[in-house]
């Protein structure tokens, strides 16, 4: 049977798969399009089984809200080449948009929602037979909030989503606080929320210069509490110098807008060297 240029647009159409690859799959097929379909899956299937111990650690990480549902969504890869396609992108996207759409409670439950008949899981491993690449959902994160806002930094490489306690937030206000998140990467919200491992982890460190620096043992528990405080001030988003404005906390910075606005939760996802 002849393979047309029809039947091959067709079936990049319904895969994503180059002109080369749907023409072969075609071929191979004898012109079934089902045939050339599943050809085409089980080539990523193959991909997938084959490249599973590779590292994918570029890709694109998109966000976005819907209501009082905001997500973020990373979709990885083992090259910038592949993370820049508009295919891969496009892709990315429409992860995001059943995220939103189906608010799935974890990373399982994302994977599994279904898009015409594949789930989201079989989108990707599809994806890999087109590229010869691993790929695989690297992080899925959500927040739920009277108010949210989702900010993606140009790149498509960092994306940070934020809650807050009222429904009537300035829309500055809550792309400020998104690009602070993005730009400084707090670890919590307040000191309170900082976990035990990384605060003994930083007050170890603190001891181990102090010690290094020939300061007497009887001080070093005091030296490393006072490098801790400095850590809250660094790297708990309400005690940060605004990055607008050093002279105000953000703490300082919301109560100047609304004293009984408060931010509630934050995500942030980066595919960058920190």
């Amino acid at each position: 049977m002849a393979i047309t240029m029809a039947d091959i647009q067709n079936l990049r159409k319904r895969t994503g798969a180059g002109m080369m690859d749907c023409k072969s799959a075609l071929t191979e097929a004898e012109g079934d399009i089902d045939k050339a379909i599943e050809i085409i899956r089980k080539k990523g299937q193959a991909f997938a089984a084959k490249r599973g111990d590779r590292d994918a650690s570029e890709g694109c990480v998109l966000a976005s809200t819907n209501g009082d549902f905001a997500t973020i969504v990373a979709l990885n890869c083992e090259t910038d080449f592949v993370a820049m396609n508009a295919d891969f992108v496009g892709l990315t996207t429409t992860i995001l948009d059943a995220a939103l759409a189906n608010k799935p409670a974890d990373m399982d439950a994302l994977k599994a929602i279904q898009i015409d008949g594949r789930s989201i899981q079989d989108l990707v491993t599809d994806r890999m037979g087109v590229t010869g690449e691993k790929m695989e959902i690297g992080a899925y994160e959500t927040i739920t909030a009277p108010s949210v806002v989702a900010y993606v930094h140009p790149g498509n490489k960092l994306a940070t989503i934020v809650g807050f306690n009222k429904a009537d937030v300035d829309v500055q206000v809550g792309k400020d606080i998104a690009m602070q998140i993005a730009a400084m990467n707090p670890v919590a919200l307040v000191a309170e929320q900082v976990s035990e491992e990384i605060k003994e982890r930083e007050m170890s460190i603190a001891r181990d210069k102090a010690r290094e620096a020939g300061k007497p043992e009887n001080l070093l528990d005091k030296i490393a509490e006072g490098a801790l405080q400095k850590f809250y001030k660094e790297y708990t988003l309400l005690q940060q110098e605004f990055v607008k404005n050093p002279k105000q906390t953000i703490a300082q910075y919301l109560a100047s807008h609304d004293k009984e606005l408060a931010v509630v939760g934050f995500k942030r996802i980066t595919l960058n060297a920190e």
